[in-house]
């Protein structure tokens, strides 16, 4: 990136629309605008201050290309802390090039992905955690995701980060002090306060970390496995949650032979339901791949609905095998058992089925909810049960979540190198080795805000933004 180049992309999503906005960053943009904008007030763009929109003309030499409306940022106070520029023309898409291509001609050249936010970062405007966060909200389609994107890019992750890399380097620096006076045996770090600093920080790493479990889910949907006996009404209950037939659903065993996904928005939390092929014993070949993947399904998933037909469970010993069968192999996973089919029985019944699963609701991490499928009846309650599961306190109690995976991987490299250097002082290890994995701790706190990159780094995060951001 040539930063005294001026660039230019189109900020709005290509297409036809009532207006667009074309976005110019660089050292010319206010220079380039003036040569092609007419205003309506007869003043000089250039002269004018910045934060202002100005109406007038965008002109080809004497031909008026569009009516516009132009907003003039001026250095440091802007987005990318550069001059910029945004036009806002007609959304015509033949009007948006004919624009691009005559601030090409004067000088500007074409933005690559996240060009923008890039020199916001390099210019000090963010750091690369907020940078990151920048495209989690462009992207964000749910209150969740929506909400942590906020929080990220308000700063709350770096700040946290930034305090302990502080902590970690004052103590790095009286360390390194020590190295320069090793032969008179002089000790500026004291061992105990350094002790303790190093509890703290990785009992601070070992929450981020854990937070990345719900902070990841919750920005990228929560996946949930259906699962349970042929024609149970799996494919019943998909169609049922996404409104729509999603599923193909007939009376013969077997349907679902592979998996079928779909996402919905409930509550403002995104989940994916999984609907996998029906569990039994199968001498066929295609069939029993399906049921492979659904073990591997329930495997991945954060929730598992397991789906009994009514009739059977007034079988109390079957019901309960059946119960068994997926809470052993998935004990720490949460497990709602769907009793389908109510519509199917008399009211006797079901309430004999209630009181038979009355100590199975107790069990942590298992409920029992009755319903149909068929009828939408008890959907309300499954839909109650799923957010009360997910940990939206995260949200609520506005504690720092992690929810980018290159943030947590940088993260638990650096709590290994805490632990390292934890493990050194309790051996007595010299201050030379003991700088070296504190050096390598400070570079992965270093690699989430930016104060550590490297070309190729920044050229994978920026190259998922969309041009024109």
């Amino acid at each position: 990136m040539n930063p005294q180049q001026t660039i230019v992309a189109l900020a709005t999503p290509p297409g036809t629309g009532a207006i667009a906005v074309i976005r110019m960053s660089g050292p010319e943009a206010i220079a380039i605008i003036g040569q092609v904008f007419q205003s309506r007030s007869g003043k000089k763009i250039e002269h004018e201050d910045s934060h202002t929109v100005h109406l007038g003309w965008l002109v080809d030499g004497a031909n008026k290309l569009d009516e516009v409306l132009v907003s003039v940022f001026k250095n440091p106070s802007s987005y990318t802390g550069e001059d910029v520029v945004e036009i806002s023309c007609h959304g015509s898409p033949f009007i948006q090039q004919l624009i691009i291509k005559l601030l090409l001609h004067k000088g500007c050249r074409m933005a690559t992905a996240g060009e923008f936010t890039l020199r916001a970062f390099l210019n000090g405007k963010m750091d690369l955690s907020q940078a990151e966060a920048v495209a989690d909200l462009i992207t964000s389609d749910s209150a969740a995701s929506h909400q942590l994107a906020m929080r990220q890019m308000r700063g709350g992750f770096s700040s946290e980060i930034h305090e302990l890399r502080a902590e970690l380097l004052n103590f790095a620096s009286l360390i390194e002090l020590e190295l320069d006076f090793a032969e008179e045996d002089v000790e500026f770090a004291n061992r105990s306060e350094f002790t303790q600093l190093l509890l703290r920080i990785d009992k601070a790493l070992s929450r981020l970390i854990e937070s990345f479990s719900s902070g990841n889910v919750l920005k990228n949907g929560i996946p949930v496995a259906i699962v349970g006996e042929p024609n149970v009404g799996k494919s019943t209950l998909l169609n049922a949650l996404l409104n729509e037939d999603r599923a193909i659903v007939s009376d013969i065993a077997g349907t679902t032979r592979d998996t079928i996904e779909d996402e919905i928005n409930l509550g403002g939390v995104r989940f994916r339901f999984i609907d996998t092929a029906g569990i039994r014993k199968t001498s066929d070949t295609i069939e029993s791949l399906g049921i492979e993947k659904t073990f591997e399904k329930m495997q991945q998933a954060r929730i598992v609905l397991l789906m009994l037909e009514a009739k059977k469970c007034l079988d109390t010993d079957w019901m309960q095998e059946q119960i068994e069968q997926i809470s052993s192999k998935y004990p720490s996973k949460p497990l709602i058992v769907l009793i389908n089919k109510v519509d199917t029985i008399s009211e006797l019944e079901r309430k004999e089925i209630s009181t038979r699963t009355t100590s199975f609701s107790q069990r942590p991490n298992q409920q029992i909810i009755m319903l149909s499928a068929k009828d939408k009846s008890g959907m309300e309650q499954l839909t109650d049960q799923l957010l009360g599961w997910i940990d939206q306190g995260v949200l609520q109690n506005d504690q720092v979540v992690v929810t980018n995976s290159r943030h947590y991987d940088a993260l638990t490299k650096a709590r290994q190198e805490i632990i390292r250097v934890q493990e050194g002082m309790e051996e007595g290890l010299s201050s030379d080795l003991l700088a070296i994995d504190i050096r390598q701790a400070l570079h992965y706190l270093g690699e989430i805000t930016g104060e550590i990159t490297t070309d190729d780094l920044l050229g994978n995060i920026f190259a998922n933004f969309c041009i024109g951001k």
